[in-house]
């Protein structure tokens, strides 16, 4: 696993081609994209632990960005093309914009941009939007844990906020300036925490190396462990299920030999079944 610092302008993707040439490696995978005008952490998954991903996918995400009032554009953000402007934005108090991002804090439905990676009719929305198509997506519920004001310089709205997966802060910053009745777009953003890594600890792609990679154990740390022994070990690796042992009664068990992880098991009776394998052979 690696921390990576994105800079503004190239894609996420972009940054996963770096760092594949840096390692001489194709299986790279992230826990979750930046837009390119954004900036900030990406966390990166190298070889096998690329089959772990899916068990940090519920990892909380950080943000600090601007929220700029008056100007709605097609992306939601600050690179798309202008669809409305507007003075109303004066009238707005300082305690306005504090009462209406209190009201976006907790669960609520989202409608993710015209210009995103939600899959219509087994197309990316923003292809659609692209060849000038009506895209309009059904909301669905996220959640802002935190969501706080750190500066308030109209018509620009500096804020910090924590989301769980899916949640669009472009369509937060439309929402708000519907809200406030002057319309507004994402102005900036950077992401400085993905679970409990922040972007302080990332370093650039280019200077990425193999003896940067963090242990990938991390990302089955919510999963009970269960030590196995060299004979447990061997069947392990060769998908052949060990015994629950003391395991619990949990689903999924990660399995470990001393400090390293072996592989994810799901439990069938009285038997574990490793279901994702990353150890040595």
């Amino acid at each position: 696993m690696l921390l990576v610092a994105k800079r503004p302008g190239p894609t996420s993707h972009d940054v996963v081609d770096v760092v594949r040439r840096a390692l001489a490696e194709g299986r790279i995978g992230h826990l979750g994209t930046l837009d390119p005008f954004a900036q900030g952490l990406l966390v990166l998954v190298v070889g096998r632990a690329t089959r772990l991903a899916r068990f940090a996918s519920g990892w909380l995400k950080t943000y600090e960005g601007v929220i700029r009032l008056g100007t709605t554009t097609t992306t939601d953000d600050a690179t798309g093309a202008v669809v409305t402007t507007s003075e109303r934005w004066r009238a707005v108090s300082a305690g306005d914009v504090q009462a209406v991002l209190a009201e976006f804090q907790g669960e609520y439905a989202q409608r993710p941009p015209a210009y995103s990676a939600v899959s219509v009719d087994g197309e990316r929305a923003y292809r659609r939007a692209r060849r000038g198509e009506r895209v309009t997506l059904e909301p669905r519920i996220v959640e802002i844990r935190a969501l706080a004001v750190e500066a308030i310089e109209l018509p620009d709205v500096r804020f910090r906020a924590t989301v769980t997966a899916g949640t669009y802060l472009r369509s937060l910053a439309r929402d708000v300036g519907e809200r406030l009745g002057c319309g507004a777009h994402l102005a900036a953003l950077t992401r400085t925490a993905i679970g409990g890594f922040a972007l302080a600890d990332a370093m650039a792609p280019e200077q990425v190396t193999w003896q940067a990679l963090r242990d990938p154990a991390v990302l089955v740390g919510s999963l009970p462990r269960r030590d196995v022994d060299e004979v447990e070990r061997a069947a392990v690796l060769h998908g052949r299920p060990i015994p629950v042992g003391g395991a619990g009664q949990a689903d999924q068990v990660a399995l470990f030999v001393g400090d390293a992880l072996v592989a994810v098991a799901e439990r069938e009776g009285d038997v574990l079944k490793p279901r994702v394998v990353v150890g040595d052979p």
